[in-house]
């Protein structure tokens, strides 16, 4: 990369990642500073840095490989762990370099979608339902893929939407996309 080039990458608007085998092998300065690191913190370390926890790293593995092995960019949002714990909500965008081997090499990006801290702490088992419901997913499908009752999870929705003081999932999600009471997020 000549001057010009490392300048525009370093200082993109958005997160920058490249990885193998999910693995990060470059990054840049924007991706470093989102999730609260120095740069050199990231190279070499697995993705799993940026998770709440294994379940929530390995459940989010197979997630979009189809388009990928179609050669097709996958998108999706998602909420992201930072180096103090915190966690960040992300539209995240990934493209394979390796359709036939999807997770080999990908050129990932992360966009905040919203600025500002997300309210409440979270815990690990609301992380997982949130990440389920922003993918529209229901209550008995949730249920089925972390293999619990639908009772359960109606629970955890429950807590969600007394925690964050909204009435239900449609503005608890408008909300975490930065279309609450403020408006959109710039």
């Amino acid at each position: 990369m000549d001057d010009l080039d490392q300048l525009a990458f370093e200082n993109a608007p958005m997160g920058l990642a490249l990885t193998e085998h999910r693995v990060i092998r470059s990054c840049n300065d924007t991706f470093a500073r989102m999730f609260g690191f120095e740069k050199p913190q990231l190279l070499g370390q697995s993705f799993r840095l940026l998770y709440g926890t294994d379940q929530e790293f390995h459940q989010i593995r197979d997630i979009g490989l189809e388009p990928l092995k179609q050669d097709m960019p996958y998108s999706d949002e998602r909420l992201m762990q930072k180096s103090d714990g915190s966690h960040v909500w992300c539209r995240f965008r990934a493209r394979t370099l390796t359709p036939k081997d999807p997770l080999a090499r990908i050129i990932l990006s992360f966009a905040l979608i919203e600025n500002t801290p997300l309210g409440p702490s979270l815990t690990p088992r609301e992380r997982e339902v949130l990440m389920w419901l922003a993918r529209g997913r229901t209550s008995k499908e949730i249920a089925q893929v972390l293999n619990l009752s639908p009772r359960t999870i109606e629970d955890v929705r429950a807590r969600l939407l007394r925690k964050f003081k909204v009435k239900n999932v449609a503005v608890l999600l408008a909300r975490m996309a930065g279309f609450g009471q403020g408006g959109p997020a710039s």
